[in-house]
């Protein structure tokens, strides 16, 4: 008679690590001043500096992460920054 066969254990699952949910400001170059806020209610997402006082909102999805709304902020000052270059 044969043993019966043990069923192999799934293996773990990984951790995801935790995304940065301060960052540096793109007007005061503040490190770890940018602190950013979503508000799944209203679906607006909030990029604030604490020492300047910056600030940029924008909307949001059920996907949306911090580091969206901070890279979405960043986005926004460099288009700005380009056509304010091609203008002058």
């Amino acid at each position: 008679m044969g043993k019966r066969k043990s069923r192999a254990k799934p293996p773990p699952k990984k951790r995801m690590d935790k995304l940065d949910t301060v960052f540096s400001c793109p007007f005061c170059n503040h490190g770890t001043s940018v602190e950013c806020r979503i508000d799944m209610k209203n679906l607006i997402g909030e990029a604030s500096c604490g020492i300047c006082q910056e600030s940029f909102s924008t909307t949001v999805t059920a996907l949306t992460e911090p580091i969206d709304i901070y890279s979405e902020w960043i986005d926004e000052c460099e288009r700005v920054n380009s056509l304010e270059d091609d203008g002058a």
